[in-house]
């Protein structure tokens, strides 16, 4: 709610407006994503990368030998702060 009425006292819009701005931006990232990377200018760069699928089997972790699942390939998505955004803070 912080977010929201810092926004809207900046550009004098009702809340509801800035709602339906980010909603939008938000849904406009998430179509844009899809195809590997989004920049908001200013505040982050959003990237996806596909991770790979694992076989199952033993592994040793810590000293002690594990029995691990397999697991499917997926998708991870991060964010990455612009580097003006990192040296200001």
């Amino acid at each position: 709610d912080r977010f929201f009425f810092k926004k809207k006292t900046a550009y004098e819009m009702k809340k509801g407006e800035v709602t339906k701005v980010l909603n939008s931006l938000a849904a406009v990232a998430a179509k844009e994503v899809k195809k590997g990377k989004f920049v908001i200018p200013g505040v982050c760069m959003i990237k996806t990368r596909l991770k790979p699928a694992t076989k199952a089997g033993k592994r040793e972790m810590f000293g002690k030998v594990c029995v691990v699942k397999a697991k499917p390939a997926k998708t991870v998505v991060k964010a990455f702060p612009v580097a003006a955004l990192k040296k200001s803070v």
